[in-house]
């Protein structure tokens, strides 16, 4: 580890893990030296990448002013848990090493704390996408009502990673992230954070720039990311104390995310011509989704699955270009 820490403790510790990105940390670096608010350290954490040495090339211009920390591969979670555990701030701010912050980031999400001391984490809206070709994360993914338990379970209110600032003991008294989670750490963070009894507040501005997943990211893949979110409830329901009601809400989404993890492997398997699994996974999310659209697709895969993959193919060109702020197909289980 290589640091230059004064005597004088951060009020807030900037948590950066690094693989892969040595493209695009300066502007992430010169976002964080750029806040308005100054009372904070940039903790970047290299988490094993390939491409370590042009990143310390990189990065030597900035040695002086970060605490730089290089460890074996941990994933994004492992990496944060390392900050985490190094942080000198009583509050965390997260950012991954290709997005970036607005230069009012840090301060308006400080003024929320003062103005309600009992909080203990705070999100906002965010930019996302690529130049010429953005969105606001709250066009897609809104925030309504109260930060609670249920409303993070069924997405009423989503949490980009990029914007949060947390107290670091609320991270800490929740368990910290969970490095055996292959993806959506956040999602399963954010949630037992709240149970752990964690005040969330967020705002509609605009703090951030998040850009959209690279190529080959895990997050590329839809069934992927209903997978891990269908383990992470899984998970809950075997390591939390959950009430009767808590337990029922978690079970349903559960069983949605597992139906939607069947859905978009089906479609994979579509893709790849291989109609007996296709139909298989269709079939089995049918169960949950009751959909007549999936139910003429699965008998068209019974009498003429070419015909119908052609069919599928032509549907998917026309409907590309159009994404819904909630996909109709994906109903709330309790909705």
């Amino acid at each position: 580890m290589r640091t230059t820490q004064s005597n004088a403790v951060p009020k807030v510790s900037a948590i950066i893990p690094t693989y892969k990105t040595t493209d695009c940390i300066v502007e992430c670096l010169d976002s964080v030296f750029a806040q308005t608010y100054k009372d904070f350290e940039a903790i970047v954490v290299n988490d094993g990448s390939p491409d370590t040495i042009e990143l310390e090339k990189v990065l030597g211009s900035y040695m002086e002013r970060i605490v730089y920390i290089k460890q074996e591969n941990k994933r994004a979670a492992g990496a944060r848990n390392t900050a985490i555990h190094h942080a000198r701030g009583e509050f965390v701010a997260f950012l991954d090493s290709d997005d970036t912050w607005m230069p009012h980031h840090l301060a308006a999400q400080m003024q929320l704390f003062e103005h309600d001391p009992s909080l203990s984490l705070t999100y906002s809206n965010a930019l996302v996408g690529m130049p010429g070709k953005e969105f606001e994360f709250m066009e897609r993914c809104p925030s309504a009502g109260e930060a609670t338990f249920e409303s993070l379970l069924l997405e009423q209110c989503q949490i980009p990673i990029s914007t949060v600032v947390a107290r670091k003991e609320a991270i800490t008294r929740a368990g910290m992230f969970d490095e055996k989670l292959l993806r959506n750490d956040d999602y399963d963070m954010w949630v037992r954070t709240v149970f752990y009894g964690a005040r969330i507040a967020y705002t509609e501005k605009v703090n951030a720039y998040m850009r959209i997943a690279r190529p080959g990211s895990l997050s590329e893949s839809r069934a992927k990311m209903a997978e891990g979110s269908w383990a992470i409830l899984e998970k809950l329901t075997r390591t939390l104390p959950l009430t009767d009601q808590a337990r029922k809400v978690v079970e349903q989404r559960a069983a949605y995310y597992k139906a939607r993890y069947l859905l978009e492997e089906g479609k994979d398997k579509l893709d790849q011509h291989q109609f007996d699994q296709a139909r298989r996974l269709l079939s089995e999310a049918n169960d949950y989704f009751r959909k007549s659209k999936l139910s003429l697709a699965l008998l068209g895969l019974s009498v003429a699955p070419g015909a119908t993959f052609k069919l599928v193919s032509v549907w998917k060109r026309c409907a590309a270009g159009w994404r819904p702020k909630r996909d109709s197909n994906f109903p709330n289980p309790t909705g």
